[in-house]
Parts: structure tokens; sequence; C-alpha cells
């Protein structure tokens, strides 16, 4: 008997006998199972709706990548009465022309036209840019200038370069200098002119400004010269592209029609050409 009991006070008080402290139950093995089980089928259900966000969240960041440049596209054009950024640079074939690729970002990897060579020092749109100060052309390691890289760049699973070693990148951004493009050329290749001149000089203009793109993430050009460049940055069956057009706007995620057998400069949604039907000697 319990002082407790001997005093009367347990029965008093409603406790009875007081029983030793049972241990707690733990988890089974199997319990622990099946709650790992159920975790694991709730990421799984989960997993492709964040995967699609994080897709969607890049391509928004591109997006207002894409508006930026073109903000500093029309502060150039103000100032260079209406031409476009422009670099004249020599051609694989011989002779020169206006190199689009070299409008602006950093020194590329590529060796032919002057990728490899012009960097952020003369590439003109740089200086309209809330860059750092743009490192001399004869520095060996570039400068790294985010506003040219696009979150979604995932290169090109064949670029179509007769070059050896660049049949296949993992970044436009690295190759060219730039993840993004400006509408120098239609796709039947550099001589068919949109926006620039061969030779350099003011943009022609532009029927509907709504319609025509001026500057775009590189798989605007995937089927370019009736060929397929691999290039789904923004989802594994599409292949489509952040558009900024002539008149401001931008749109994210504007999908590349698959014309293999011909080449096709205006479609729904953007037409490469000032003028629907006429391309620019």
């Amino acid at each position: 008997m319990t002082s407790l009991q001997y005093l009367g006070l347990a029965d008093h008080w409603g406790w009875g006998t007081l029983d030793p402290v049972k241990p707690r139950r733990a988890f089974t093995l199997i319990e622990l199972l099946v709650v790992i089980a159920i975790i694991a089928i709730i990421i799984a259900i989960l997993l492709p709706s964040l995967g699609s966000a994080r897709a969607q969240s890049r391509a928004l960041v591109c997006g207002s990548k894409v508006h930026q440049l073109g903000e500093a596209t029309a502060m150039y054009l103000a100032d260079f009465k209406n031409c476009l950024p422009q670099v004249i640079a020599p051609l694989p074939q011989g002779g020169e022309a206006v190199v689009g690729a070299l409008f602006g970002g950093k020194k590329g990897m590529l060796p032919v036209s002057g990728i490899d060579t012009i960097g952020a020092q003369r590439r003109p749109l740089n200086g309209y840019l809330d860059v750092p100060q743009n490192p001399t052309d004869a520095e060996t390691s570039p400068q790294e200038l985010d506003a040219f890289r696009s979150p979604c760049d995932k290169g090109a699973r064949q670029t179509n370069i007769p070059v050896a070693g660049f049949e296949q990148v993992e970044s436009m951004y690295d190759l060219y200098g730039s993840s993004y493009v400006i509408n120098d050329h239609g796709l039947d290749g550099d001589f068919q002119r949109t926006l620039i001149p061969a030779t350099g000089g003011q943009m022609p203009d532009v029927v509907d400004t709504s319609k025509t793109w001026l500057l775009a993430s590189n798989p605007i050009y995937c089927y370019e010269w009736d060929a397929d460049r691999g290039q789904n940055w923004y989802s594994d069956k599409l292949t489509e592209a952040t558009v900024g057009y002539v008149d401001g706007h931008v749109r994210v995620r504007v999908q590349i029609p698959n014309v293999i057998c011909e080449v096709e400069n205006t479609t729904r949604d953007y037409t490469f050409l000032p003028v629907p039907g006429r391309i620019r000697p």
C-alpha cells in the first residue's frame, strides 16, 4: 500500500491504484514503409507540375530580358537615325557584310565572321544596357553579360555549322556571345536580308510593327535552311521562342512551326519580313 492509499487520499481524489508508467508504442517497420510510400506518391504527383512551373518561370525571365533588349534597341534607333545595331565583319565565303550575331553580347567561341574576335567592346548594343564596363576584345576571359544569356538556353543538338567541334553545343550564349538574335535575315540564309541591309544602313519601313519581330531567342532560327537544329529550350515536345516585336511588345513561348520541306518566313504569330512577301536585296 502506498502512502496515498494509506492516508485515503487516492480514493478521495479519484486516482485509484497508482500503476507504473507504460512505455510509449513506437512505429513498426511496416508503418514507416507505408508513410514513405505515401510521401513518394505525393512527390511523384507534384513533380511534373513543379517542373512546369519552373520552366514557365524561366520563360518569363527570358521574356523580361527580351523586353530589356528591345528598350535598349529603341534608344539605339533614336540615336543612330533608324539604324539597328550592326557590325560589318568578314564572311566565310569571302567579302564583308553585316553579321547579325554581333549586335550585342560577349565574345563567342565560333571562329567565323568575327564572332570569336569581336567582343563586348565592339558590340554596339552593349553601351545601351546597364552592364559593367566593357572589357577590351584582347582579354582572353570575356566578361559575362547576363542580359544576353537566356535562362532557357539549351544550345542546339545539331547546329549545321560546317566547323569541326561545333556540330553540337550546349549554349548558344557561349557559341555566339548571346542567346538572342536580331532580325537581320530570313530563313533562306544571310543573303535574304530583312531589317538590316547587307552593307549596313537604316531599317526599312515596316508594314505591321505588331507582327514583324525585332529580337528573339535563338530557336526562332531553329529551322533555317530547311534543317532542324533541335532547339527545344522551353519544352521537350515543342520548338518555341521568346519574341520581341518592332512595336515593343514581347510574347513568351511562341511556337515555331516545324517546316523542313519549305521555308516559312511568315506565320500566324510573326513575320521576318518588313513587307510580307517581299525580300530586301
